[in-house]
């Protein structure tokens, strides 16, 4: 870790900021946040992701009360290779999805090394608006522990590994904190630039550069669009569309389609900071670049003392981005291996 964050939780230091050095033009904190998702790089990782996605068979779990879930199961027996010893459930961000390029480039790589692969959706990402009446949001942490646990009973011979990014690191997380309540035996959590603070990422994406909010404006207004179109009887979401911010849609949404009183209230309930990951008892580890332009590096001071959660901080790589090259693994695929012992 940096100096300036000497004060954070334990930290692994498994590479050095030399372990990453991306040429001058990727280096800029943005570039390396938008190239991850950037839809000219699609049919190059596709290539690259062919022998995951030619393996890969669609499943509909069920999560428990009623909640299914959608995912997509790689095994490595399917390209006639070795049983797999690991199993590690990928958890994509907030409005991306299972085929997420981030996604398929981790997902990829760690199938090309030797594990078995479960890229799982959230609620209404991707194809799944039609399975669930409610909508996503983003305190829904037990139907993910639930899908978590019907995976593991599936496999259970299986190590698993749960690894998210952004949202979806936050997720990873917080069921690593979940798991020994509920019967789960997860091997470790990882989390890529995790969600600490939704406040402060609020904040951030208001005050921010303009093209983040709208990215996700446009993504999540589209989401609720088919939402509406499926569910007429009970979504009218004109008065969430007639916003143009994060902030008073999340306010309208959380008013009216939620069981928070309030916004804050809403907000804190998936915060990772302060007493929420306290009693983790999963080998837990945070990889996290200090420039990221989303979440605020100072978040990272708050995340509790605890010996299993233990925190990569590098100076550069964005927003989950950590890409070196532009048509290869990204340098947080390749310490994702090295975390399971594959690569």
């Amino acid at each position: 870790m940096t100096d300036s964050l000497a004060a954070s939780p334990a930290d692994s230091t498994l590479s050095s900021p030399a372990d990453f050095n991306p040429p001058l033009w990727l280096a800029n904190a943005h570039i390396q946040s938008i190239l991850p998702s950037l839809k000219l790089r699609r049919p190059l990782l596709s290539h690259r992701a062919k022998n995951l996605l030619a393996c890969s068979h669609e499943q509909i779990l069920d999560c428990g009360d009623g909640v299914r879930l959608m995912g997509h199961y790689s095994r490595r027996e399917n390209a006639d290779a070795e049983p797999s010893k690991d199993l590690v459930i990928l958890l994509h961000g907030w409005e991306g999805s299972a085929d997420s390029l981030y996604v398929l480039s981790l997902g990829s790589y760690l199938f090309e090394h030797g594990c078995d692969v479960f890229r799982l959706n959230f609620r209404d990402h991707g194809p799944t608006h039609h399975l669930n009446q409610d909508i996503f949001h983003s305190c829904r942490l037990d139907e993910v522990v639930g899908a978590v646990r019907a995976i593991q009973q599936q496999h259970p011979a299986q190590k698993i590994t749960v690894a998210g990014f952004s949202l979806g690191g936050n997720f990873a997380l917080r069921v690593a904190a979940r798991s020994f309540s509920a019967g789960i035996r997860l091997e470790r959590a990882i989390g890529v630039c995790p969600v600490l603070r939704p406040h402060s990422t609020m904040d951030v994406m208001e005050h921010g550069p303009f093209i983040y909010q709208q990215y996700f404006i446009g993504k999540w207004k589209r989401s609720l669009q088919i939402k509406q179109k499926l569910f007429p009887d009970l979504y009218d979401f004109r008065s969430v569309f007639a916003q143009n911010n994060l902030r008073t849609m999340t306010e309208v949404l959380v008013e009216h389609y939620s069981e928070f009183a309030s916004l804050d209230a809403y907000l804190n309930g998936y915060a990772i900071i302060g007493s929420a990951l306290h009693g983790l008892e999963v080998p837990s580890h945070v990889l996290f670049a200090l420039d990221d332009p989303i979440i605020p590096a100072n978040d990272l001071r708050d995340l509790p003392h605890n010996p299993n959660l233990h925190i990569t901080a590098m100076p550069r790589g964005g927003h989950c981005g950590f890409m070196d090259r532009f048509n290869a693994e990204s340098w947080a695929d390749r310490q994702i291996g090295r975390l399971i012992g594959v690569a």
